[in-house]
């Protein structure tokens, strides 16, 4: 009998892009050694965390669904418990008993499907919006050094009215 289970993980906010996959790859080839069915892992992105863990305040969290009779929970959970850069883990059943194993895939390949898109989406938001504040940036940068220079140009101007009045007094 197969069941539907579903591990939610949090890795530290800082790790890379190959680290992360790294770690999936890892929980994909236990699940393939014990003959589990992967069904999708969802990338949530970094959150902020409800509490500080191990000096952390935000984490990057993915959720893992895959089918299983229930040996390979263990073994998962003992690679996130191995793992330094795993903060948190844990695994729910999701559904005591699968019915149509060919159709549930389909209905997961279709929603990671639509979450690349929309993690695509928020991917180029996330840049858009990066490269607004770099122009922001530029344009206070340009704007404190035009008043810098203004407030040097004046400071000069001062030094020199002060030195010609100096010059006709004498």
């Amino acid at each position: 009998m197969l069941r539907e289970f579903e591990t939610t993980f949090i890795l530290q906010p800082e790790i890379t892009e190959e680290g992360a996959k790294a770690i999936n790859e890892r929980l994909d080839s236990i699940l393939e050694r014990h003959g589990a069915h992967r069904l999708l892992c969802d990338d949530d992105g970094k959150r902020r965390l409800a509490f500080e863990i191990r000096h952390f305040q935000k984490g990057h969290y993915f959720t893992l669904h895959y089918f299983d009779g229930g040996k390979v929970v263990p073994e998962l959970e003992r690679a996130l418990r191995l793992d330094e850069s795993v903060l948190r883990f844990l695994t729910v059943r999701v559904s005591d008993e699968v019915g149509d194993i060919e159709e549930r895939k389909r209905q997961a390949a279709e929603e990671e499907k639509l979450r690349a898109e929309r993690a695509a989406e928020r991917a180029a938001l996330e840049a858009q919006e990066a490269r607004e504040r770099e122009a922001e940036d530029r344009d206070r940068d340009r704007d404190r050094d035009r008043d810098e220079d203004d407030r040097e140009r004046d400071r000069t101007r001062e030094r020199d009215d002060d030195s010609s009045d100096e010059d006709e007094e004498e």
